[in-house]
């Protein structure tokens, strides 16, 4: 069935039933969209399509498409198109305006690893048209796809294009600063950054999470164990949000975070449990060990048992108590 194409089933059409019946199946879940586009190419030649295809090869084009495809930021694919492709001019696969890699064309290209720049040769995919590298892009990379929370979730452009670095679109550092050059240079007006800028994985560690926990706090100020994901800033936004409610019971005084971000392999250097909740590696799933300067840690613990509704390891004996998060938010309880 990998090899079947709908071309072969125009061409041995005899009108029988079964075949009519696919036919009338498959002209009934055409999306509009998907039918106007078949007929406009149906009928078009070559040239023509040409034509058409370099019309939306623009910046203005680019963002109509990317609309079309359920973008929320449609100018971030242009400055994407524009980064990639040289403004237009310069494709790494067939209609591949985004560097996108998978099997197709081979060439050459620029990598940062390991803190450098370095040359390897990666297959691009080829695209019929532009339209269907958009769609591509957007489908995997601005919605949810599978697994991955995609950047359409972003509250500004510019925060769309720092997601894209710390999903790891690119392995170039500076993407999204070039991305937001683009932008500001293209439109001629520069997006302010929010306010009070969210708690995101590239906020600097001096950044208060709540008002008496920084993220360096969490990570221990190791780069190593930055969080990555935004679902992993949201669970441990919620761990904070509680700390501060225990910091304030106990008369506000110093709370001490002794572990939080655990990624692997850390996590398993330093003896964690496998699959522990300290890794943070899918959405509300996070834990944070802690103590408060001179209070006894079983009257902490106490207080948390009761006023914690998920998961609390017993830890008051070794000083200090846990309070974590897992998938379905179960209420568990265990000793250490």
């Amino acid at each position: 069935m990998e090899n079947f194409r709908l071309i072969n089933a125009v061409q041995y059409f005899k009108e029988l039933p079964h075949q009519i019946n696919a036919w009338e199946w498959l002209d009934k879940n055409l999306t509009e969209e998907q039918r106007e586009e078949f007929i406009l190419r149906y009928r078009k030649d070559k040239k023509e399509l040409k034509l058409i295809e370099d019309d939306f090869n623009s910046w203005d084009g680019v963002c109509k498409l990317a609309k079309e495809a359920g973008s929320n930021f449609p100018e971030v694919v242009a400055a994407q198109w524009a980064l990639e492709s040289g403004w237009g001019k310069h494709f790494s696969g067939t209609w591949n305006a985004f560097g996108l890699k998978g099997s197709g064309t081979s060439v050459d290209t620029q990598e940062f690893i390991n803190g450098k720049w370095i040359t390897i040769k990666a297959g691009f995919i080829n695209f019929p048209d532009l339209r269907t590298c958009v769609t591509y892009l957007v489908e995997r990379w601005y919605k949810d796809y599978n697994k991955f929370r995609g950047v359409n979730r972003a509250t500004n452009r510019n925060e769309c294009a720092r997601l894209l670095v710390v999903e790891k679109y690119a392995t170039d550092p500076e993407y999204s600063e070039k991305l937001i050059r683009i932008m500001d240079q293209k439109t001629g007006n520069k997006e302010p950054e929010p306010i009070k800028p969210s708690f995101t994985p590239w906020s600097p560690f001096t950044y208060k999470v709540t008002p008496n926990i920084t993220y360096g706090e969490l990570t221990l100020n190791q780069e190593a164990r930055r969080f990555t994901k935004q679902f992993q800033c949201d669970t441990a936004l919620e761990l904070c949000q509680f700390l501060e409610k225990v910091r304030k019971h106990f008369g506000n005084k110093p709370l001490v975070i002794t572990s939080a971000s655990r990624p692997e392999p850390i996590n398993t250097k330093v003896g964690g449990a496998k699959n522990s909740e300290h890794t943070y590696n899918m959405p509300s799933k996070g834990a944070v060990d802690f103590y408060i300067k001179d209070v006894d840690t079983y009257a902490v613990q106490d207080w948390c048992d009761k006023s914690w509704p998920y998961s609390l390891g017993y830890g008051a004996q070794k000083g200090f108590v846990h309070i974590g998060l897992r998938e379905g938010k179960p209420k568990i309880r265990w000793n250490y």
